[in-house]
Order: C-alpha cells, then structure tokens, then sequence
C-alpha cells in the first residue's frame, strides 16, 4: 500500500503560501512570496521527488507547476521526475484531459479517489503545496507521513496547512535535521 506524503516549505509561524517567489501566489494580499528562497531545502527535496511514485496536486499547485516544469532549465533532478511522474489532480474546476505529460483529474469524491490511490502499486504519493488539498486530506485521515521544511521566519499570516477545525491529531516525529541556514527538516506520521 502507498503512502500519502505531504511535503511542504512553512515559516516558523505555520504559513506555507508562496514560498518560491514574490509573484507565486499574492492572494488576500499576501506580501511576502520568496520567503523561503534564502534558506534552501538541503538535498533533501531532489530526494523525496525522485523516489516518489507520483504526485497529488490541487488545481492552484497544478496550474503553477505545469506552467513551470515543462520548460525548467534548471533543476534537472527535480525537473525530470515532476514531467515524467504521474500526477493526479484534485479540481472541482479543471476540464481534462490535462495538457501537462502524465496528468489526470480525480474523479469522484476525494476520500474515495485517494484511497483508491493509496491502493494501487508503483510507490508514494506526494503532495507538493496545494494548501487546500492538503487541509482535506487531513480531515479525512488520509496523510500519512508530512515532511515539514520550517524556516525561521515569521510573515505574520498567509495560507496554512493544518486545519483550524478544533480536532485533535497525534503525530510522531519519524526524523529530522537542522540545515546550515537553520531550516528544521522534521518528519512526522500519524501516532
């Protein structure tokens, strides 16, 4: 059985929306995109992408990445297995078929849809971004690894990952590293 792996850059102060660039996502007025871009994400990341057996994207992540990868000069290693990789795509919007290589819509309910790809062989599903996505995922008990990049920055506010739903989520810490830059890698599953 595969597992749900959400992989995420946050502040210190839990935001995870536009940690690339200044122009990535400025909704609600978000000011402070490329937060994350001084700290660097350690080898880690080319790591996790490579050995993943797919991804799981939101329509948002998915319309920012297909856009990207396809035409990326740089980070091969990471460019490589983002186009070549399946990813599946969470939208309540997107029409397929996807343009982007090896790209398909979910169908049916999410719980459902990401069961039935926890079930099927060919590796770990990784969510990359996707903030919306990843709060359902949770409150379906559907994540069950999240490896968190948490850099030390405040910005004050922005998208988040967790839930603001009151409920209670046991986790264990699986790993974790400090980077030269003082990012804390942790890896954490279900207690």
């Amino acid at each position: 059985m595969s597992k749900v792996i959400v992989n995420e850059f946050l502040t210190l102060d839990g935001t995870a929306q536009a940690p690339g660039g200044p122009d990535e996502d400025t909704s609600a007025g978000f000011q402070h995109g490329g937060w994350h871009t001084q700290y660097g994400a350690g080898g880690g990341v080319a790591k996790l992408i490579g050995e993943a057996g797919g991804f799981l994207l939101g329509r948002r992540t998915y319309e920012l990445f297909a856009d990207y990868w396809p035409n990326a000069r740089a980070a091969r290693e990471i460019a490589e297995p983002m186009n070549a990789k399946p990813k599946h795509v969470a939208s309540r919007t997107l029409a397929g078929p996807l343009e982007w290589q090896n790209s398909t819509l979910l169908s049916g309910s999410l719980p459902e849809a990401v069961a039935a790809l926890k079930e099927e062989a060919g590796g770990d599903v990784l969510v990359i971004g996707s903030t919306v996505l990843v709060q359902s995922l949770i409150q379906h008990g559907l994540v069950d690894e999240f490896r968190l990049m948490i850099d030390p920055v405040l910005v004050g506010g922005g998208k988040r990952i967790f839930p603001d739903d009151g409920s209670l989520r046991p986790l264990r810490l699986v790993d974790h590293e400090v980077t030269g830059t003082g990012t804390i890698i942790a890896t954490y599953a279900a207690a």
